[in-house]
This record gives structure tokens, sequence and C-alpha cells, in this order.
């Protein structure tokens, strides 16, 4: 990635990291008994991931920056950490209206942190752009299986900051597997596909209740993931894997 797209994705971020996208006051902000049951536990894990700390991620970054010269890519890291930050943040007061427990643990989430700790930078971003890819079917998912308009209101925006974190992570992923032989980007393709898709498995058994409201089933749902991910991160964007890192 060249020192002039670097530059974009940093003015995009710190221009959001000024102006947080608003949520409007006085949404209709109700929810049923069953519709409470349905995406409580759900929305308590995704919240659960989305307040994560970040600091080993921002450490990696900060490794990787030094290492290739890169400072803005350890700034871009921190502030689309805060960015996930504010997404907990306005979960944990919808669920604190609504007097949904949040969780102070869930195994899922237990096993992301470790995946993440013992990678490097690279290897962090393809877990966190999985987390995110599968985010933004699943936000999706809960718009469309929620009456609510405060919690429709807080999934759009949250997709709408995803989508610019994969933007980015994926610009960079490219251009750092475009420095690579042929084998070892096919062997990084079909191997974060097969992550991609055995997480979307676990997602789709844990979130169930609100993703078959929606009207995905398990296949389907999987297809979505493995669609997301093909967008992004197959090989059909010569123009984004031209420009390498110094």
């Amino acid at each position: 990635m060249s020192p002039d797209e670097l530059k974009v994705w940093l003015n995009h971020f710190e221009y959001h990291a000024e102006h947080p996208r608003p949520i409007p006051e006085g949404l209709a902000d109700q929810l049923d008994a069953d519709e409470w049951r349905r995406i409580a536990s759900s929305i308590a894990t995704f919240q659960l991931g989305e307040r994560s700390a970040g600091s080993s991620l921002l450490e990696a970054a900060r490794g990787f920056a030094r290492k290739h010269q890169v400072e803005s890519v350890a700034r871009i890291t921190e502030l689309f950490i805060r960015e996930q930050q504010r997404h907990a943040a306005l979960l944990r007061d919808f669920m604190e209206d609504h007097r949904i427990p949040l969780k102070a643990a869930h195994w899922t989430e237990w096993v992301f942190r470790r995946v993440r700790q013992l990678a490097g930078f690279e290897l962090y971003l393809y877990v966190l752009i999985t987390a995110e890819l599968i985010g933004v079917v699943y936000y999706r998912a809960l718009e469309a299986a929620t009456v609510c308009q405060r919690l429709k209101v807080l999934c759009r925006a949250f997709v709408c900051d995803e989508l610019a974190h994969i933007g980015f992570e994926s610009h960079l992923l490219l251009s750092l597997r475009a420095s690579r032989l042929a084998p070892a980007r096919a062997l990084m393709r079909l191997s974060h596909r097969a992550f991609l898709a055995g997480t979307a498995c676990v997602v789709w058994s844990t979130h169930r209740a609100v993703l078959k409201r929606s009207g995905y089933g398990a296949r389907s749902f999987l297809e979505q993931c493995l669609a997301q991910q093909a967008f992004y991160l197959e090989p059909t964007k010569p123009a984004l894997a031209s420009t390498s890192l110094p």
C-alpha cells in the first residue's frame, strides 16, 4: 500500500474519530418479551467482542509500523479500535436500558483472543477481518430480525463503520499478499477461507435464533459470509494488490 493510500485511510479514520456517526434521539425503543428472549444473549455475546481493549492488536500494529516504517498503520489501528469500543458502549447502553445482562466471558471470544495473541500483525488482521466480515452479515440480520427502531439504527451505524475497517484491512492484506510467491498466496487464501467457514459455523450455532428470524439457514449464512470474504480478499482487484509496502 502506497503512502498516499495510507494517508487517505488515516484521514478517513481521523475524521470519523472527531465526527462519530450520530444516533438520533427519540427513536422508537420497544422490545416485546419474545424478541427480548430471542436477541438478548446474542447481543450480549457480540457486545463482549466489541468491547475488547485491543492492546495486543495495537502492540502488534506498532511493531509492524516500525518494521515497515509506516507509522500511520499504528495510528489507523488505534482509531478503529476506538470505534469498536464506541460500538460496545452504544450496545451496553441499549442493553442496560432493556435490562439485558452483560456477559463477563464467552468461550468463542476467548478462542479469538488466544489466536490473535499467538499471531503476528498480518495473521492478527486475518482473524480480525474474519470477525468483521461475519459481523457485517450478523448486524444486517439483526436489523432485519428486530422491530426496535433504535436497534435498527445502531445496526446500520455499526455496518457502515465495519465496512470501512474491512476496506482498510483488506487493502493492507492484499498489498502484503502481493509480495509473496503464487503458491504462498494460494495457500493463504485457502487457509483464510477455511478459517472463516469454520468461524461462521460457530457463529451460526451460537446466534441461530437471530439469524433464522432474518431468513438465514445454516447453509445460506455460510454462503453469505464466504461471499463477503471473496468480494474483499479474492484476487479480483489487481489495482489494490499492485502496490506494496516499503
